[in-house]
């Protein structure tokens, strides 16, 4: 991990323009800092999918197309806390569906905690507790032959470009097999007022998330980013549908990251993209699933029409 660390901020202080990977936001204070962004009231997304799950978990159980006494697997790609999630498992549980759930996450103390709530609150639940890479997981999972249902929740397909999302999608398939179905819950494209704000919220904790990626850099790096001399600045551009984070450079200087044995010069005004979210509608979900065996089969919106849970069906 310190090796990939080091080397993929090397090569992104390194480019023109420069960069920074997303998934370092998350270690233990980043972590907390997201939950705070979760319950911020300008934060609608994570609100928007819960919606779905509390008032149309009956819709979203019709959409998959199970029967109560055929058995399937459920599986989760980034399980998390299971919030959203629960919602679901205890109708399905309460209507004595056949099915085991399968929660997979790269972290392993949140998949345990996550197995030890469920068996508190649905008990007669089977959880089979999946840690690591989502393929190899899948991979593994596949040779069972069972009908699957899988959910890739809170628009984490939105962290990627178009053609790394249209490439997932594809890989999910090809671990899949026909009549398996995948529950995408994505953001959809809608005004600035409302997008943007959630990305720069009054009280400061989105820039102090985004800010955290540079003091983890200093402590777990050597590298003496002065945060007082960078700011938070995203972006969205409501035609183009995509939110964008930057960590902005307010004069002129160079970092030393002793782990790396190198200075990074940045110039006043100069940008560090750290993130993506990306915006979708019907056009862009059916772009990207275009050149894989997945076809649309319908969508679920939540009270406002900021979120849509899309069900996609293998071929």
């Amino acid at each position: 991990m310190y090796n990939t660390f080091k080397n993929e901020v090397h090569e992104g202080l390194s480019s023109n323009p420069k960069s920074l990977p997303s998934k370092y936001f998350y270690d233990k204070k980043g972590d907390a800092l997201f939950v705070e962004i979760m319950n911020l009231p300008e934060y609608y997304l994570t609100r928007s999918e819960l919606n779905i799950f509390q008032h149309k978990t009956q819709e979203l159980i019709d959409a998959i197309e199970v029967e109560p006494d055929s058995y399937f697997e459920l599986i989760e790609l980034g399980a998390g806390d299971g919030t959203k999630t629960k919602e679901l498992l205890h109708e399905l549980d309460e209507q004595n569906y056949n099915f085991d759930y399968f929660p997979i996450d790269i972290s392993s103390n949140a998949l345990e905690l996550l197995k030890q709530d469920l068996s508190t609150e649905i008990p007669n639940l089977n959880v089979q507790t999946q840690q690591g890479d989502y393929f190899e997981v899948l991979a593994s999972l596949k040779n069972s032959k069972k009908p699957k249902v899988v959910l890739f929740l809170g628009s984490n397909i939105g962290n990627m470009n178009d053609e790394r999302a249209a490439k997932f999608i594809y890989n999910l398939g090809a671990n899949l097999q026909p009549g398996d179905k995948v529950l995408l819950g994505v953001d959809l494209i809608k005004a600035r007022d409302i997008v943007l704000p959630a990305y720069n919220d009054k009280q400061g904790i989105t820039a102090k998330f985004n800010l955290n990626l540079l003091d983890r850099m200093n402590k777990e790096l050597g590298a003496d980013f002065n945060l007082n001399q960078f700011e938070h600045q995203p972006e969205y551009d409501e035609s183009e549908g995509i939110a964008k984070s930057f960590i902005v450079s307010t004069v002129n200087q160079t970092v030393e990251i002793e782990a790396t044995n190198n200075s990074y010069s940045f110039t006043k005004g100069e940008k560090i993209h750290t993130e993506i979210s990306r915006k979708y509608n019907d056009q862009l979900i059916k772009k990207i699933i275009a050149n894989t065996d997945f076809s649309l089969q319908t969508k679920i919106l939540d009270s406002k029409a900021y979120f849509a849970d899309y069900i996609l069906k293998i071929n």
